[in-house]
């Protein structure tokens, strides 16, 4: 039985049924109809790239939150254990040495068996790949799989290893891409986890907190080191009048607590701080697990000029007076043009300034930050490549090498001096004995293997 029709009272359009005419809210149910198909329109007209980059986004934005909070629980795990354990100084080493290694032993091992190309940043072959040069398998999603798990174990150790995700997460990005791609279109041994072990060992043992680490702030997570080091307060200034205590157990309210000790003094353990992770860095880099350079290297410019800007505050405590008026030091400043300035010069990039800006959320330090990047790049350029293409000659990568703007006599060189332009096309239905006698005229050469 076919459905009765109707019109509305009033109207003169299309019929519509019963069942839309006596139905509940007729007009608010049309508008909504309406409205999403305005949407299903528009929608459609973005085209597919627009859809694709969307799901890239969404899926990378749930892995980095999915890893951040295993990270999280796995840190948090270490700090009970660490606290827990006793006053024996045997069982915290223990506590604090073992849980780094056997991550790392496991991070190292499992990426390894499964990919060996899921070692290091990914920076450098991301470079060589978009030069031009195909590396096989780097993409494939098991590469994928085998550096989320070795990632999140390397940074489960905290700030034992000073790793970081910046680099690894890029080459994460690329390969969901490149498999989201496929989809649209479609519609290594036993050395490697022994040195991981023994280098994290080493690491682990350094930053131990009672010992050494004492004077490197171990305690400190990567984001943790960043908030303190940021810090618009003088430390110096404030250790003056009284010597804050070394807490037990890490105080998030007063994080320059961990950078302060009574004999070393705040430069001290600045000074100290860069010396050793600058080849506890290096080391690490070593090790074949999935990693990050760049916020380490963030952090070493932000010691920098964390160092400067307490050296100007004792300099000048009252603050340096222009026009009448007294501007007092703030060192936090000279720690983000410090780590803009030097992760700019490392990797031979002017967006590392964007970058601190971004972190910062203010640009105050605009001027300051932008000319100390640029400064620190034209003199880095000047003397040695950035440490990706560096990482690229070690690794003996196909990689085109940057041409510099020098005025030598090679520039001067084009393609019509040596090519020969006398050019025979051969018609897709030409027979073979015709393409014959033009090879042997010397007019076309016969391809190798054509019979």
């Amino acid at each position: 039985m076919e459905e009765l029709v109707g019109l509305h009272e009033g109207s003169s359009g299309d019929p519509v049924t019963l069942q839309e005419l006596w139905g509940p809210c007729p007009r608010i149910r049309r508008g909504v109809r309406g409205g999403l198909e305005w949407l299903k329109q528009k929608l459609f007209r973005l085209g597919e790239d627009w859809y694709f980059l969307m799901t890239l986004g969404v899926l990378m934005a749930l892995v980095s939150y999915a890893m951040n909070f295993a990270i999280g629980r796995v840190v948090r795990a270490h700090q009970w254990l660490y606290r827990e354990i006793g006053d024996s100084h045997l069982l915290r080493y223990l506590s604090w040495t073992v849980y780094p290694v056997a991550l790392i032993s496991f991070s190292s091992g499992f990426s390894q068996s499964i990919t060996p190309s899921s070692g290091g940043s990914g920076i450098p072959e991301l470079k060589t790949m978009l030069a031009g040069v195909i590396l096989e398998d780097y993409l494939d999603i098991k590469n994928f799989g085998a550096k989320v798990v070795g990632l999140s174990c390397t940074l489960a150790t905290g700030s034992t290893l000073f790793l970081g995700k910046v680099g690894p997460f890029v080459h994460l990005s690329v390969m969901m891409a490149a498999y989201l791609g496929r989809v649209r279109t479609t519609t290594v041994g036993e050395p490697e986890p022994v040195y991981s072990a023994l280098a994290t060992l080493v690491l682990a043992s350094i930053t131990y907190p009672p010992g050494v680490g004492r004077f490197l702030a171990s305690r400190l997570s990567m984001k943790q080191h960043l908030d303190s080091l940021f810090d618009n307060h003088s430390w110096v200034l404030m250790t003056w009048n009284s010597s804050p205590p070394w807490p037990e157990e890490l105080d998030p309210q007063h994080l320059w607590w961990e950078w302060y000790h009574p004999r070393f003094t705040i430069f001290g353990t600045l000074a100290f701080f860069l010396v050793m992770k600058f080849w506890m860095l290096i080391l690490a880099t070593t090790i074949p697990i999935p990693a990050g350079y760049f916020m380490p290297i963030f952090i070493l410019g932000a010691a920098i000029g964390r160092l400067l800007g307490e050296a100007l505050a004792v300099a000048f405590p009252e603050g340096i007076v222009a026009g009448g008026v007294t501007n007092p030091i703030m060192p936090g400043g000279y720690a983000l043009a410090g780590a803009a300035a030097f992760s700019g010069a490392v990797t031979h990039t002017i967006s590392t300034a964007l970058l601190a800006f971004e972190l910062t959320g203010q640009i105050v330090h605009a001027l300051p930050v932008l000319m100390a990047v640029l400064a620190a790049n034209a003199i880095a350029q000047s003397c040695q490549p950035s440490f990706y293409d560096g990482t690229i000659i070690v690794k003996k990568l196909p990689y085109l090498p940057r041409i510099l703007g020098r005025n030598i006599g090679s520039h001067r060189v084009r393609v019509e001096h040596f090519m020969n332009r006398s050019i025979t096309t051969l018609a897709k239905d030409m027979p073979l004995e015709e393409i014959g006698v033009r090879c042997h005229q010397g007019q076309a050469q016969m391809p190798s293997g054509v019979v």
